[in-house]
């Protein structure tokens, strides 16, 4: 009875000190991992955006129809004999 209370003891001692040793090395491994996925979530976001600007700049270069409607739209470019006309909101109170 006492050896095997003995045993049991040595044993749940060696289990404990692995448990010591081993712990936190798994923990920072799991952090690691999540960081990874996060990492790599984020490429795949850039990687995207990346793709629809090359997209846009290949329209931009190609494209004067697109590019007369973002000089209309963005910088307020009007054609020889047309009138602009600004409309201005309320002011809100």
């Amino acid at each position: 009875m006492l050896s095997t209370l003995r045993k049991a003891f040595w044993l749940f001692g060696f289990a404990v000190l692995l448990l010591i040793l081993f712990l936190p090395g798994y923990t920072k491994l799991q952090e690691a991992r999540i960081k990874n996925r996060q990492l790599e979530d984020k490429f795949r976001k850039i990687a995207i955006d990346n793709y629809l600007l090359q997209e846009e700049l290949k329209r931009l270069e190609s494209d004067p129809v697109y590019q007369e409607k973002l000089a209309r739209d963005k910088m307020g470019v009007v054609r020889k004999g047309e009138i602009p006309i600004k409309i201005f909101s309320e002011k809100k109170r």
